[in-house]
């Protein structure tokens, strides 16, 4: 499976992709990174404190930086966060260097998945699910742009989720050889 390239995982919060992200590095053996957290290491601070701070583009343009650096490695698996699309390079880098796999999920899901999270700064509003599909019909095209391979994750577990990415990629890889 090394001949897959580097593996970006991209989509709403709450799809799932810091979680299936680990386990699909594992299953790789593969080095796993989540851009949200490694903005968090390098800042000494948390997300919302950053939002807070220097607002969303703020945020944007660090995680742009974390996201272009993080890309120029070889055989990764990266989970990005929601918003990472929103922003041009961060698409670019993630088009140019790997194969880029859009989970996607309802906002039921989404809400029960980050219901209890405080370090979520756009949900900390009155109507979270609003806000969840307020984001996502802005990104949404973003996401589709984006990607490589659309995966659904509700009512699915991680494992599944990453038995159908691992398959779909090896595809995509090899799309010759239907037997692999």
């Amino acid at each position: 499976m090394q001949s897959l390239p580097n593996l970006f995982l991209i989509g709403p919060m709450g799809t799932g992709k810091s979680t299936i992200g680990r386990l699909l590095a594992a299953e790789l053996h593969r080095e796993f990174f989540d851009s949200d957290h490694e903005i968090e290491r390098r800042c000494g601070c948390n997300i919302p404190w950053i939002f807070d701070v220097e607002g969303e583009a703020g945020f944007r343009l660090r995680e742009a930086q974390v996201i272009g650096e993080l890309s120029r490695k070889h055989g990764i698996v990266l989970a990005t966060g929601g918003g990472a699309v929103t922003n041009e390079a961060s698409r670019q880098y993630l088009r140019e260097r790997g194969t880029v796999v859009f989970l996607c999920t309802t906002v039921e899901q989404q809400l029960r998945r980050t219901s209890r999270d405080r370090n979520r700064p756009l949900l900390q509003c009155d109507d979270p699910a609003a806000k969840l599909r307020e984001l996502f019909a802005i990104r949404e095209p973003l996401y589709r742009g984006t990607a490589d391979l659309i995966v659904h994750t509700d009512r699915r577990s991680p494992r599944a989720v990453v038995n159908e990415i691992k398959r779909r990629a090896r595809q995509l890889a090899h799309p010759l050889r239907q037997d692999a």
